[in-house]
């Protein structure tokens, strides 16, 4: 009786999908949908802004290889394919994407498959949410959030997974194997990341050498600073400057349709 007045509510709303609203009122929480060949349905007002779109209209049809480069966008459609081949949710997978201003920075995204009618597997739902300050609510992300807090506190220093895990009375081993679980990546490559999403941000906000920026965030050297950032982002250090440096984040309308980064 009671899914029988659910379901009779549901087909008074007809086909317009109206909770999307609901996504207009949570600033930091954005929401997609895309089909089997990873093109967008529908997104939140919030992605919509990020992708530089006026309205929903102009990105419906598109795929991620419209708005990010190939390297980023072939993991954001490697996960839509899990997805879709196990019809299992994947979820916590930290991410980069793009921040309001148009630069990129680490986000959380949950991904859940979309079955139609018959049960065919149809598409991928999912939501995007700001990594900085996000509460840990899910149980295994909580049992890493004081050690997310803590990279996060010293990761400009030469901080070692050995320090890590000896601050929370654990083998680097336990550590590797709870970062991987609730992140998907182990301590060392979350680290790395932390430091090139600082780097990011103090290549387009000061004029400090390349190989200070390195010292500053605990790289052995210049080249293995500029090593890792292009593996990260896809570029050099000193092209992601030249191209983003002093509030240049409206040259983001270039990031992606067509570019593709060395």
């Amino acid at each position: 009786m009671v899914l029988a007045e659910k379901r009779r509510f549901f087909q008074k709303m007809g086909c317009t999908q109206q909770f999307e609203r609901l996504f207009e009122f949570l600033p930091n929480i954005h929401f997609f949908v895309k089909d089997r060949r990873s093109r967008m349905i529908a997104a939140s007002p919030g992605i919509v802004r990020r992708f530089r779109a006026k309205e929903e209209a102009e990105i419906i049809g598109k795929s991620d290889y419209d708005f990010f480069p190939a390297h980023l966008a072939d993991r954001f459609v490697a996960d839509d394919r899990k997805v879709l081949a196990s019809g299992k949710p994947l979820t916590n997978r930290v991410e980069i994407w793009f921040t309001d201003e148009g630069l990129l920075d680490w986000f959380v995204t949950n991904k859940l498959p979309i079955f139609g009618p018959g049960g065919a597997l149809i598409g991928v739902m999912g939501t995007v949410t700001n990594f900085d300050g996000q509460p840990l609510m899910d149980l295994p992300l909580a049992q890493v959030s004081a050690m997310v807090d803590y990279i996060g506190e010293h990761h400009r220093e030469n901080l070692t997974v050995e320090q890590v895990a000896k601050h929370f009375s654990i083998s680097t081993r336990q550590l590797h194997r709870r970062f991987v679980k609730t992140l998907g990546m182990n301590v060392q490559q979350f680290m790395v990341r932390m430091r090139i999403q600082s780097a990011c941000k103090l290549l387009t906000e000061s004029d400090l050498p390349l190989a200070v920026i390195a010292d500053k965030l605990g790289f052995c050297d210049q080249s293995a600073f500029t090593r890792q950032f292009r593996e990260t982002m896809g570029m050099t250090p000193r092209r992601f400057k030249n191209r983003y440096h002093t509030g240049c984040s409206a040259k983001v309308a270039d990031f992606g349709k067509g570019s593709r980064f060395p």
